[in-house]
This record gives C-alpha cells, structure tokens and sequence, in this order.
C-alpha cells in the first residue's frame, strides 16, 4: 500500500483549548505545569486521531506554544541579549516559559520580536533577531521531548524541524548583513539537534524548507548543499524527507534533487505543473511525497482526478517510492468540518477541514491499493466537488456583467493626492501631528456577553442594538476625554474585521467551527467565498452614521479592503483571484458612497494583506500588484475630492510593495512601526511617498503600556524622516484584543507625546 504522511496539525485543539489555556497562564489564573497538561493532552489526542486515520507517518514536533519558528530559534539559543542568556535544560519551566513568551510578546521594559506573515498566508510567525557575530548551540530539547512523549503512547512520529536555510531566510541581522552568511556557525547547533532526535530513537525525521520556491541567491543555493551534507552525515541511518510548500521548485529542482535526502514532498496543488519536471529530474535513491490535498484551502478534493496525477508517478517510480500528503502543514485549515451545524447544508457539504484531509489522504492511498470501497468513496467525494463547481448559487450573471463595464476611470480619484489634501485640510481644520486609532476598540467582556445573549434568544434584536450603542457612545467619549483628532466608533457589532464582511455579502458563507491560529492565541474564524459577490443592503452604515452623530470630531468609517477580504477568506478556486477582487471591490465601492452620502467625511479602508498575497516569485509580482492596487483604487474612487480615504497594513515587509503603495494613492496610510523601529520609514523616504503617513508607535501586539521616552523616539524618527505636516499618530494595528486600562494608558501616552511633538515643531 502506498504510504500516507501528514505535514503538521492544527495546535489550537478541536475547541481552541490551549488558545484558552494560554490566555490563563498569561493572566496568571494557572501554572506552568497546568498550562503544560494541556498541551499534553492536546498533542497525545491529535496523534491518536491520526494514527486512527492510518497516517503513516505523523508529525511530532509541529506542535507549538506560540509559533515554530521562535521554538526554532530558542532551540538553536537564538535568544538576543536584552531576554537574558537562551535558557537551557538546567532552567526551570516557569523561567523558560517566562523568557519564550516575553520574546514573543514583550516584557514590561523589553520590546518583543518582530512579527511578520508566513510566507503569503495570514499565520504569523516571529522574525529571529540574530546578531552578525551570533552564537548558535542546541539549547532546547522540546522537540525530543514531544517524540519520546508519542513514543510512550506507542506512537512513532517523524519529528519536524524548520530548516536551517528557511530558518536563516526568515531570520533578520542587526547590522542588515545576508543571514546565510551565519550558516556555518549555525549548522552544529542542527547537527546536535538533528543527532539527539536520532539518539531518542527517531528514525525519520522532517525539515521544512519551503525557502526552495522562493527566489534563492547563489549563497543559498550553496548553502543547501553544504547544509545537508553535514546533516546527512550527523544522522545517518535515518530517513530524512525535505519538505517545499506554496509554490513550485521551478529552477531551484536541481538544488532540491541534488541534496543527500531520502524524500522530497512537492506541493501539487498550488503547483500542479510541476509534478512532469520534477519526476524527470529525482535521482533513482529518492522518493517522492506527494502534496495532493490542499493544506490552505477548505474545498473538498477532487479526489478521482488527484488519483490520476499520483498514478503517473506510480508509474514512473513504483508506489514504494510514492508517498500522499497534504500540500502543506494542515495548521492554515480549522479542525473538522463534520462540527458544522449550520443551516446551510449545500456549503457546509463542499467543505473539508483539517481532519477531512487526513482521511482524503488515507483514502487515495486505500484507492490505489484498489480496495472497491474506497473506489466508491472516492467517486463520492468527485462528485460533491462538481456539485459545488455546477452549483447555481455560485455563478451571478449581474455582477459579472458589472465587473465587464469597469472603466480606467472608475480606478481613478477625481484629482490628485496634492490638490485633494487642501481641501481636506479646510473641512477638517486638524492640528499638526493628528492623532487617531486604527479602528477596533476593545472587546470586553460584557460586549461577548452581550453578543451571545442575543445568539442564543436570550435578549431580542432591539435589547442588542440597545447594547451595542451604549458600548459605542461609551466609547466615543473616552476617546474624546483621550483628545484623539480623528475618532472610530469602536466596531462592537463586529467578531471579525473580515467575517463580519462575509455574514453580510451575497457568495459567502459563514461557519461555526472554522477556527484558524493567526499567531499565538490569536485565532480567526475566515468566511467561505464560494461565489459571485453582491452588498444586498448596506453594511456599516448604521453604526458609523450613529456614532457621527454623537461627537463634533471627525468620525472615520471603517471597511476591510477587497485583497484582505479575498486573502483572509476560504476564496473560491473556481476562477482567477483577480475576478474575485474585482467583484468585492464593487460591492464596497457601494458602501463607500452609501457612507459619504450620510456625511462621513473620512473612511479606512484597510489592506493590511496586501503585501501578503505578493507572489512567492519576483516574476509574477507585476500581474497581482496591477490588479490588486487597481480592485483598491475601484472601491476607495467614486468619491469627492474633500472626502479623506484612509487605509491601513501591518506586519509585512513592504519594501519590496512601496510601489504598489503609492499606487494606491489613498490619502492617508498607517503602518505597523514600532517593532521594526521605524524601519518602514526609509522605505517610504527613498520611494518618495507622497502622501500622509501614520507610522505606529504603540506595538498593541504586546500586553505593554509603552513609556514616554519610547513614543518620543519612535515620534522624532518619524518626523526626521517624513514632512511634518504629512504625518499622522496612531498605534499599530487595531485594539479589539487589548483591556481598557492599558489601551487609555497607552493612548494617553500617545496623546501626550504627540502634544510635545507639536510644541517642539511650533505647532505650526
């Protein structure tokens, strides 16, 4: 029979248990050791789950507390200096867990880490810090900790380990030196890595290299061959599979088919072209694991057809050197789609979660081995999937005729940035440095009561809105006791700043279960985008329009881009994404004039995925960046020129997007800042940005109020760097996931600082 794998596994748990259990510890309502039984249970009932479902080989080692890529670095004793030294065994579980988690979100007086987007997913990882003379040694054995805990319930993993290539890619240096260049110093610290898994008794082991479809310099490409020679002889006997993900080896399959590894897994189905290339070019000591399912996406498989793909590798290499996989780790799907209880039985039987690709998996393999059962199955799951491509509630002939009428024009704002700024800065007479928030405010407590006593009858529609509107004026007035310029109304009416988009969109579909980690507890629950997309009704109007009406200040109205809809939902695969973006572009465009009619005179329209959908591939960056600014400038243009337009991005590297940026030509744009210390500043400065810029200064990633001196710093490297009278003050992203106390704490800090700001520069 031919062998199945799985890549790695959701960690939240079926019901988000150590999402709940993290923010106990953090809160300090449990231990360490409390915090540390749950993990355990988790890890023990998702390897049984899989062993269950006949996975042959089952990942261990994907399981996380945070994210994989700061366990990689604290494995290796990439810890930098102002954590303390990289703790070691000999620490205790309270210290260790104490310095993880400051590295991740901050101490009272330490900055954390930088966070940043995985590859063109929405998980976040933690960018390792290294410093040009950086000492690695293998300082953490929690990955042989979890094998020998599988082992002891009679289960044998093949442990999972980021690569030391994708590692140092994903790493950045202090002095901006190239991170290969520490590889030398890196690799013993892999070697007794590697070498102790072999000692526990593994014998196969996993390293993640999806670093091998990206755009690689020479350095790295030699690098790989020096890397895994010593490897391959640190562990020998053991298996070794090299695992790619998100796109095609293309000219990296010769770097990839030359290295000393006994399989390759190829990801066929963001890449299915390249199954012919890459079966031409593996040396006959080399098998292959087949990426079939899609790990990042929620339809169910085509599973007669994926069949016939494997068989032609069946044929060319027999089916001992064949294994069948999902794509990629199943960490970016929710945990299983049979918990959906919703009434829309049609859509919820399209769908296949992380636990439907295990069996999709095993049953290919139980196919293949021609068992008539699985036959039979197969041709089932085959036919669901036409179902959903023939479906009538998928294909509008309205809103593809309107999206075949779009115009150049109807991109374009009426004038440019230059002349729109003046009259924007008579209707808004707002002082030098304005200050203003990103969006969301927090939601507290009794705003989830509120909302799920209204979900389960226990409070009618009117009590609801009664609710919500006294939390929205609560909040415009302490913003306005803040002294905040520019206010928002707080979005208490919503759970996501995309979901809340798909409950009210014609072709999307919402689900009950759907959970998917972001990054650390931080978990979203994406909307199903299975069709052509209409606004039946407006959207975001009567909360914008009531919060308006109660303050004399400028009220932004808040919207989520049409490529962060499109990137942060299950999108439809049916069509190209730019067909889709187009689509959602028209039907927010409605709303943006729907909410200008009512006299909101400054909307956000936030993109912070933008540079997320960025092509792997330099090449293919130019066709996404054209439609994607383009699906932006159709939904932000069909206003007057006095009318600001705002939009928002974070935690992404943008320089390689500052183009597309100033494509965008929105009038004012706020960034994530502060964790990369104003390093966007440069960017914007050598691009020659020329629009307004609100640069963050508050990391609200991290459970921190920030001092004084820290926003006065980040606030003078701003306006060294940018006009003065193009610069606005904000934090870092939204607060939905903050507490009062430190949101007006640290806005107040936020305020001040730019008061003072404003008196050095004259006020002017």
């Amino acid at each position: 029979m031919i062998t199945t794998a799985n890549l790695g596994f959701p960690r939240m748990g079926r019901d988000r248990e150590l999402k709940w259990a993290l923010e106990r510890y953090w809160r300090d309502e449990i231990d360490a050791a409390a915090l540390a039984e749950v993990a355990r249970e988790l890890r023990a009932r998702q390897w049984r789950l899989q062993a269950e479902r006949h996975i042959a080989c089952i990942p261990s080692g994907d399981f996380s507390l945070y994210d994989h890529v700061l366990d990689t670095a604290v494995t290796v004793g990439a810890v930098p200096p102002r954590f303390g030294p990289a703790f070691d065994v000999s620490v205790t579980a309270t210290a260790a867990l104490a310095q993880y988690f400051t590295m991740a979100r901050g101490g009272t007086d330490v900055a954390a880490l930088e966070l940043t987007k995985w590859f063109d997913t929405n998980y976040h990882y933690l960018v390792p810090e290294l410093a040009p003379d950086q000492q690695f040694n293998y300082a953490s054995p929690v990955s042989r900790a979890q094998f020998t805990e599988a082992r002891a319930l009679g289960i044998s993993t093949r442990p999972v380990v980021l690569g030391p290539i994708t590692f140092l890619r994903l790493a950045k240096r202090t002095d901006g030196g190239p991170t290969i260049e520490l590889l030398s110093a890196l690799l013993p610290a892999y070697e007794a890595w590697l070498s102790d898994l072999v000692r526990a008794g593994a014998t196969a082991l996993q390293l993640d290299e999806p670093a091998l479809v990206l755009d690689l310099t020479d350095a790295e490409r030699s690098g790989f061959a020096d890397a895994y020679a010593r490897i391959r002889h640190a562990v020998a006997g053991a298996e070794l599979t090299v695992t790619t993900c998100f796109g095609a080896l293309d000219e990296n399959l010769d770097v990839a088919t030359a290295l000393p590894v006994d399989v390759l897994h190829v990801d066929l189905v963001r890449a299915p072209q390249q199954l012919a290339a890459v079966l031409d070019a593996l040396p006959d000591s080399m098998a292959l694991s087949l990426g079939v399912v899609d790990g990042r996406n929620v339809w169910r498989s085509d599973l007669a057809t994926i069949a016939q793909r494997v068989v032609v590798a069946i044929d060319r290499l027999g089916s001992h050197r064949v294994q069948v996989a999902p794509s990629c780790s199943l960490l970016h799907l929710p945990f299983d789609a049979a918990r959906e209880d919703g009434d829309d039985a049609e859509v919820i039987s399209w769908l296949a979660f992380a636990v439907q690709r295990l069996d999709e998996v095993a049953l290919l393999a139980r196919a293949l081995d021609e068992d008539e059962a699985a036959l039979h199955e197969l041709a089932a799951g085959s036919a669901a999937f036409e179902a959903r491509v023939a479906s009538p509630r998928v294909h509008r002939p309205d809103v593809r005729a309107r999206v075949a009428a779009i115009t150049a024009a109807d991109a374009a704002r009426l004038t440019p940035y230059a002349q729109r700024a003046v009259q924007q800065r008579t209707r808004f007479a707002l002082p030098l440095l304005p200050t203003t928030t990103i969006g969301s405010f927090p939601q507290t407590e009794g705003v989830r009561r509120l909302r799920a006593a209204h979900r389960k009858g226990d409070i009618d529609h009117d009590a609801y809105e009664a609710g919500l509107e006294a939390e929205t004026e609560a909040c415009v007035r302490r913003q306005e006791a803040l002294g905040l310029d520019v206010l928002v109304h707080g979005e208490f009416e919503r759970t996501d700043m995309v979901e809340y988009f798909g409950e009210q969109l014609d072709g999307f579909a919402t689900t009950s279960h759907g959970w998917v980690q972001s990054y650390g507890s931080r978990c979203v629950k994406p909307p199903v985008l299975y069709g052509d997309v209409a606004r039946p009704r407006p959207m975001t109007l009567r909360w914008t329009a009531f919060a308006t009406q109660l303050t004399t200040r400028p009220m932004k109205g808040m919207l989520t881009g049409p490529v962060t809809i499109l990137q942060w939902s299950f999108v439809r695969d049916d069509q190209p994404a730019s067909e889709t973006a187009r689509q959602l572009a028209l039907a927010l465009r409605d709303e943006v004039t729907d909410l200008e009619a009512a006299g909101v005179g400054v909307i956000q329209i936030d993109e912070p995925a933008l540079r997320e959908g960025l092509p792997l591939r330099r090449a293919h960056w130019d066709e996404y960046l054209e439609w994607a600014t383009e699906a932006f400038r159709l939904a932000a243009s069909g206003v007057r020129d006095d009318t600001q337009i705002h939009t928002h991005m974070c935690y992404a590297e943008f320089g390689a997007v500052m183009d597309a940026i100033i494509a965008l030509d929105t009038d004012v744009i706020s960034m994530e800042a502060s964790r990369s210390g104003m390093e966007l500043l440069d960017e914007l400065r050598n691009a020659g940005y020329p629009n307004e810029v609100g640069p963050g200064v508050w990391d609200i990633h991290s459970p921190r109020v920030p001092g004084a001196t820290e926003i006065d710093a980040l606030l003078s490297a701003a306006v060294r760097a940018i006009d003065p009278e193009r610069l606005w003050v904000n934090p870092d992203c939204g607060l939905k996931t903050r507490r009062w106390p430190e949101v007006e704490a640290s806005l107040t800090e936020m305020v001040a600082a730019a008061h003072r700001a404003r008196a050095a520069l004259g006020d002017r």
